[in-house]
């Protein structure tokens, strides 16, 4: 079977592009040292909500936007009882992801395989007559655009701009930023919030663009824990984070290639196939990255592993732990 590559990489950067979002918004957020569990169920309740409202007004702008809001909504409830009411983090979320995976079959049933509006591929004007790179990059819908540029803000916004520094000091040390003049709890809870946004555009940009239409079982269901885990992997930064999410969306691809090189495998084995594939991936990645400590630091490993060990990244010093004043 051959494969055109042009196709193959433009696939997977179409497919990744909800995971890609979701894994930024969660960096950001925990960058801030605070764990947003919900964006499984974020994620379903956005691709309703996004879908419903598409079908409904006929507007996919207005589709986006209210996915986004329905993703800040849930990450707003788990930043105002975990901040400041200083409920634990990982309850608040599991809570949530479970709430509004049903919130989202229960409200969205009526509007189950319907057809409704679908962002299709926009090309960028003088980009997208490039080889190779215009079809795969500058030839896509605006949902990827949107999952590109994110990448690239949000790897500015957190290294080289001053509100991105105190974005970082509160996540590692709260009480050192508010000695410095900040009040932690507000940028805590306003990046939570700004993450949850752009796990509701990946919700909606599954409904709208990657599998259009909204159904049970959705295809976005499982999506949310492999952006957590992405995250985890891929050292709380940006960009290895949007590695992550086109890894994962190579496999998925890679699945649906092997379904017709094996047709007698039953295809649910391809289709889950890649979330512990994925896991298993991550692990190793994490291996190979990972510096040894004492006198052999830097000795003994191949250029290969002494590269990768400069991707290296730690959590943020105070993730999970809520700011309390003295």
């Amino acid at each position: 079977m051959e494969l055109d590559l042009t196709l193959l990489l433009s696939s997977i950067v179409a497919g990744a592009a909800p995971i890609v979002l979701a894994s930024v918004g969660e960096t950001v957020t925990e960058k801030a040292g605070v764990i947003n569990l919900s964006l499984d169920g974020s994620i379903l309740l956005s691709a309703m909500v996004g879908f419903v409202t598409a079908y409904r007004t006929g507007s996919l702008a207005l589709g986006f936007a209210a996915g986004a809001l329905a993703g800040g909504l849930v990450a707003a409830v788990v930043g105002v009882f975990s901040i400041y009411l200083r409920q634990s983090q990982v309850a608040v979320g599991f809570v949530l992801t479970l709430t509004a995976r049903d919130l989202a079959y229960f409200f969205g049933n009526p509007y189950s395989r319907l057809y409704g509006p679908q962002a299709s591929p926009v090309a960028v004007p003088g980009l997208g007559d490039i080889p190779f790179l215009g079809p795969v990059l500058f030839g896509q819908s605006v949902p990827v655009y949107m999952s590109l540029a994110a990448v690239v803000l949000a790897w500015w916004y957190l290294y080289h701009t001053p509100r991105g520094l105190a974005l970082r000091a509160v996540g590692e040390n709260p009480r050192a930023a508010y000695a410095r003049g900040f009040d932690p709890r507000r940028i805590q809870l306003l990046y939570t919030v700004a993450g949850g946004l752009l796990v509701g555009l990946a919700g909606a940009a599954f409904s709208l663009a990657v599998k259009p239409g909204w159904g049970r079982p959705q295809g976005a269901e499982g999506t949310g824990w492999i952006a957590l885990a992405i995250v985890i992997f891929g050292g709380w930064h940006p960009v290895r984070a949007a590695l992550g999410a086109y890894l994962f969306a190579l496999l998925q691809v890679t699945g649906i290639h092997l379904q017709d090189v094996w047709p007698s495998i039953p295809s649910q084995v391809f289709q889950v196939a890649p979330f512990p594939l994925m896991i298993f991936a991550l692990l190793l990645t994490n291996a190979a990255w990972k510096k040894p400590e004492g006198p052999a630091a830097g000795t003994g490993r191949s250029p290969a592993a002494r590269f990768l060990g400069v991707l290296t990244g730690a959590p943020p010093a105070s993730l999970g732990r809520p700011f309390l004043r003295d």
